[in-house]
């Protein structure tokens, strides 16, 4: 019996994928129960969970690549320092069926995700992309790339309509995928950018944060105007906020295996003068492994490249995203592009400076792009890796206090727990002599494991006030602080705060009641039949004050 069944499975998955196909030409329906706009992690585990409460859906991607940073090359999983037995539900199946994506090839398996442990889960890009676009297929998501969003309409507090550069689409209940918030600033939700001040939320953490040492090198040039790569002469007061974000970049898939290596593309006008400030480091005697980014060894012979929070000087082009979030189509295109032409000319001085010590030199030169890797861009990851953005002004606004001091609440949709934990936001040239990287975070952490702490993300932080928007779920650009940012900007957590998402928009859509009005008791119950992990782990005291940054709560630099 079950070999007659699996060819009719086969052609029903094989004609439902062309139909996903024809779908992204413009042939699809443009009405549905729930619409998630932005196919990141949090964006597809909704609209899958969603899907599965049995209501329609529509995913709309404004870009061509679905899947954003799972599939676009983040691809050692973070999760390595998250409690992981609270991270089920749809991360625990992604993972579960990318290891047997592996298997079912005759391959070994990558990791175990059924052990809950704190050991590194690495997968290929090419693998994840096949997974993800498997489950939105079996869940029965319309997926439409290519929509990008120009307009929202509504009738009063309610989305009436989505206006796209290709179609309008009509829904019940809307849900914000997108990293950036861009829904929500377009239905008119209040939301902020940038980091707030020490006072607002009592954040020991907030405002300026100089955990970096002072490189003793000169900022300026003969003129006296701040070098390349440096973003200002003026931090402000160190209490207080801004509108600095953490440094974006790409996650790099790259080989060694001259059989699947590519070289690196060499930069457009690379203008050696744009890296004077690290020749001036490095000249100065500072170690040369400040100097550069981590690297993950991934399946397939091949490497997982990231931005190094540990170093001075990395892959991340600090303040370069600080306008994402207003840009435009265009705009982005041309922020994206800046940070791809960073990427070259920082790897090709790595490969070719006078100042670069050779051992190191060699050891980039080593490396290529893999030739099986993102095939359609130049095997260059389409995808740029937006760590913060809007952030929604919604009914719970998650501050360090949530995480460290009170992490139970009565509404929870999922459980977080990755350390407190931002990259660089500035770079600063000191009048006084010496430059320095502000922002950085170190992880915020148990000593042992190294893992963070466990707390609620409750229901109310994704929601706007009613009176705002009665039909939309934020679970990306949520509700919270720049320091709460820091710990809930993981693809981990975003996944199961995407999937609590996904259930309610389906529980309002089929109840016809607001997102605020949602019976929370309703909800609970249907996200514990999806496999989510709502009770809190018994765990020991977690406060910090202002300078704990230390030893205490082991946040030693680390690289990831």
């Amino acid at each position: 019996m079950q070999l007659l069944k699996r060819p009719l499975i086969r052609r029903f998955v094989i004609i439902t994928t062309l139909l996903m196909v024809i779908s992204s030409e413009g042939f699809a329906a443009t009405e549905a129960d729930v619409i998630v706009y932005g196919s990141t992690p949090s964006g597809f585990c909704a609209a899958i969970a969603a899907a599965r409460e049995g209501v329609s859906v529509i995913l709309l991607e404004p870009t061509d690549h679905v899947g954003a940073m799972n599939t676009g090359g983040l691809s050692h999983c973070d999760s390595n320092q998250m409690v992981r037995d609270t991270v089920m539900g749809l991360f625990h199946e992604w993972h579960t069926r990318v290891v047997k994506d592996y298997t079912d090839r005759g391959l070994k398996a990558p990791y175990n995700p059924a052990v809950k442990d704190q050991s590194r889960w690495t997968f290929e890009p090419h693998v994840a992309m096949r997974v993800t676009r498997q489950m939105l297929v079996e869940a029965g998501v319309t997926v439409l790339t290519g929509r990008y969003l120009k307009a929202v309409t509504k009738n009063g507090p309610r989305i009436t309509s989505l206006v796209t550069k290709n179609g309008t689409f009509q829904a019940k209940v809307f849900v914000d995928g997108t990293y950036e918030g861009d829904l929500m600033a377009a239905a008119g939700v209040d939301w902020t950018i940038g980091r707030e001040g020490r006072a607002e939320y009592d954040e020991p953490l907030a405002g300026k944060q100089y955990t970096k040492k002072k490189m003793n090198i000169n900022g300026f040039d003969d003129e006296g105007n701040l070098l390349p790569l440096l973003t200002t002469a003026d931090s402000g007061s160190k209490e207080a906020g801004d509108k600095n974000i953490m440094t974006y970049s790409f996650r790099l898939c790259l080989t060694t295996d001259p059989k699947n290596r590519v070289a690196m593309p060499k930069p457009d006008s690379y203008n050696p003068a744009r890296f004077e400030i690290i020749r001036r480091y490095l000249k100065s005697g500072a170690n040369s492994n400040q100097v550069g980014f981590d690297l993950y060894p991934l399946p397939g012979g091949k490497l997982d490249g990231n931005n190094s929070i540990g170093r001075q000087f990395s892959i991340g082009l600090v303040g370069g995203g600080n306008d994402w979030h207003t840009a435009d189509e265009a705009g982005r295109k041309k922020i994206w592009e800046e940070h791809k032409q960073y990427t070259l000319e920082f790897y090709h001085f790595l490969m070719t400076d006078p100042a670069v010590p050779k051992a190191v030199r060699n050891k980039y030169v080593g490396l290529g792009l893999c030739k099986d890797e993102f095939v359609s861009y130049g095997h260059f990851s389409p995808a740029l890796y937006v760590r913060e953005s809007r952030r929604m002004k919604g009914l719970h606004v998650i501050s360090q206090n949530d995480i460290l001091d009170a992490p139970t609440k009565d509404d929870p949709i999922a459980i977080s727990s990755f350390p407190i934990d931002s990259h660089d936001c500035q770079r600063i040239a000191l009048k006084g002599g010496g430059v320095i990287n502000e922002g950085t975070i170190f992880p915020v952490r148990k000593k042992n494991p190294k893992q963070g702490y466990a707390y609620h993300v409750p229901y109310r932080s994704i929601l706007p006030r009613p009176e705002l928007c009665d039909n939309l779920l934020v679970p990306v650009a949520l509700s919270c602080t720049h320091v709460g940012i820091s710990s809930l900007r993981i693809e981990g957590a975003w996944m199961v705060i995407g999937q609590g998402a996904g259930v309610a928009a389906a529980l309002s859509a089929k109840e016809g009641v607001s997102v605020q009005a949602l019976p929370y008791a309703k909800l609970r119950e249907r996200l514990l039949a999806q496999g989510q992990v709502l009770d809190l782990p018994v765990q020991g005291n977690r406060k910090i004050k202002e300078g704990e940054q230390g030893a205490a709560l082991n946040v030693a630099p680390r690289r990831e």
